[in-house]
């Protein structure tokens, strides 16, 4: 269980809080790019001539396998390299990829464009809570990691924002013959938004670097050769090499018989799925990607026993993820697909809808997640469980208040509506990054941090933005596929309500059950 009684003197702390600020700042610009393609969804589905389930695929799927599968090795790599340098890489990267994204003339170009911003993005989420856990006491973490969630809503709602203004300012100004170069306003869009994260890139690089397990009491020795790690760790989630890595491991012959079994029926229910519903390049990349995810984790059990035993081996940990997936399902379905409900069922232009959706999602957002964060360290103090009760709530709370929101004829009731979803489905973020890295060792945060950003990507953004695009597609109507996004959080808060009953002796036997798996704790 993590130390409740650290301190920090007045310097340190306002130190943390700038490092706090900058990160915060990443985020922003790590939604902003990927968040834009939600105002702009109208404009390239027509451009390009694609469906709500490609759509869908692009902001979801493209984008979360390959997060997924690059996110468990940038977490390992998080571990044991420079955070702020790999951060400062990590930017650069993204932000050149969202300007390419401008430069695309079909379904296949922005979907490589969309990959590419996944891959960038995978390695920000496990270095930032690494890193800010080492740079404030536990009893501030929650709110800490609820304050740089934050920057999810604000930059998903300056992305609706800019998208909306930077297109109707364009389209205003040109037509498809007199536009510079022949570019459409959405192009010019992610031209805007993606060359400042450049200069980003090169602040993050000025962070001064905390020690690791320091607030912890836990002694946390460097890793001499960091990127042989990364290099081992990317062959365990990469096909084509898992098996070689599997083999290098040790692993038995029913292990390696199961990996070539799982990687089998993968790929003939990508098949069936590709069969029965279209969409192949959705289902053969979330073959990939279980596929890669249950070969890392063969693979974790046999180099890293103490980790697997506490990640795969709590319930607590285990069932939480699971729920807090099953609500980025649910999440990401609805933020995705808002902008367009309010286009083609309340007719609002894309200016003035940049404008109000993005101020909403921005600052409710941006309070769910704050005041999320600090109730949820409130609730922990007195009880072990509090952090949870808080998720439970943020789970239940949309259900009712989105379904009014989706069939209300009044679209200024609409609107006040959605401030409350956005807040209610906010409010979860703090607790998921602070739970996930309180349950498991000081040198395993990064690695935690990534498997729960994995799960949660591969479950949440990968199928629910195209889940609530297939089913308008199929039905006619994007209410209906919406409705489907709400109902999945009655399953989350059933998981989570399992996760809160054990979790107070899964912090208590912390130390005991890594000593049993072979951890020498110092």
């Amino acid at each position: 269980m993590p130390s409740e009684t650290a301190t920090q003197t007045p310097a340190e702390f306002r130190y943390s809080c700038y490092t706090l600020s900058i990160l915060m700042v990443v985020y922003i610009f790590n939604f902003l790019d990927r968040q834009i393609l939600a105002i702009l969804n109208e404009e390239i589905k027509r451009d390009l001539l694609l469906s709500d389930a490609q759509m869908g695929f692009l902001y979801g799927t493209a984008f979360a396998v390959f997060y997924a599968l690059f996110g468990i090795p940038f977490g390992r790599l998080a571990d044991v390299w420079v955070r702020r340098t790999f951060i400062a890489c990590a930017v650069a990267f993204w932000s050149t990829a969202t300007v390419l994204s401008g430069f695309a003339r079909n379904f296949l170009e922005l979907g490589i464009a969309r990959i590419a911003v996944g891959v960038g993005e995978a390695g920000t989420g496990p270095c930032a809570y690494s890193l800010l856990s080492d740079s404030f006491v536990p009893a501030r973490r929650a709110t800490v990691i609820a304050i740089l969630a934050s920057g999810v809503y604000v930059g998903a709602g300056l992305g609706t924002f800019v998208g909306g203004q930077v297109v109707e300012g364009w389209n205003a100004a040109y037509t498809a013959a007199t536009a510079p170069f022949g570019f459409a306003g959405w192009q010019i869009a992610f031209f805007v938004v993606g060359l400042p994260g450049l200069l980003l890139a090169v602040w993050v690089r000025t962070l001064r670097e905390p020690e690791r397990g320091a607030m912890d009491g836990i002694e946390s020795p460097p890793e001499a050769h960091p990127f042989r790690e990364f290099g081992l760790e990317l062959c365990a989630v990469l096909p084509g090499l898992t098996f070689w890595n599997l083999h290098r491991l040790g692993a038995t012959r029913a292990a390696m018989a199961g990996n070539l079994m799982t990687l089998f029926g993968l790929f003939v229910g990508a098949w069936l799925l590709h069969q029965m519903l279209g969409n192949p390049a959705q289902w053969y990349a979330l073959a990939i990607g279980f596929y890669a995810s249950v070969s890392w984790a063969q693979g974790l059990v046999l180099r890293d026993p103490p980790t697997a035993a506490l990640i795969l081996g709590s319930r607590s940990w285990v069932a939480f993820v699971l729920g807090i997936s099953l609500m980025a399902f649910s999440t990401f379905g609805l933020s995705y697909f808002t902008a367009p409900f309010f286009i083609r069922y309340h007719n609002v232009p894309i200016g003035e809808l940049g404008f109000t959706l993005g101020g909403i999602t921005a600052a409710f957002g941006f309070l769910g997640c704050t005041l999320g964060g600090v109730l949820a360290d409130y609730w922990r103090l007195r009880n072990p469980r509090g952090r949870l009760y808080v998720a439970l709530g943020a789970a239940l709370l949309p259900i009712p208040v989105g379904l009014w929101m989706l069939y209300t004829s009044s679209t200024t009731l609409a609107f006040t509506l959605n401030a409350a979803v956005a807040f209610s489905g906010a409010a979860w973020l703090g607790v998921g990054g602070s739970t996930v890295t309180d349950l498991v060792l000081p040198r395993m945060r990064g690695t935690s941090s990534a498997v729960y950003i994995l799960t949660l990507t591969l479950l949440g953004l990968a199928l629910g933005p195209f889940t609530v695009g297939l089913v308008s597609d199929l039905t006619g109507d994007l209410r209906n596929g919406l409705v489907v996004a709400l109902c999945v959080n009655i399953g989350a808060a059933g998981l989570i309500a399992y996760a809160a009953r054990y979790l107070a002796e899964d912090e208590r036997t912390l130390l005991a059950r890594a000593r049993a798996a072979g951890e020498v704790v110092g």
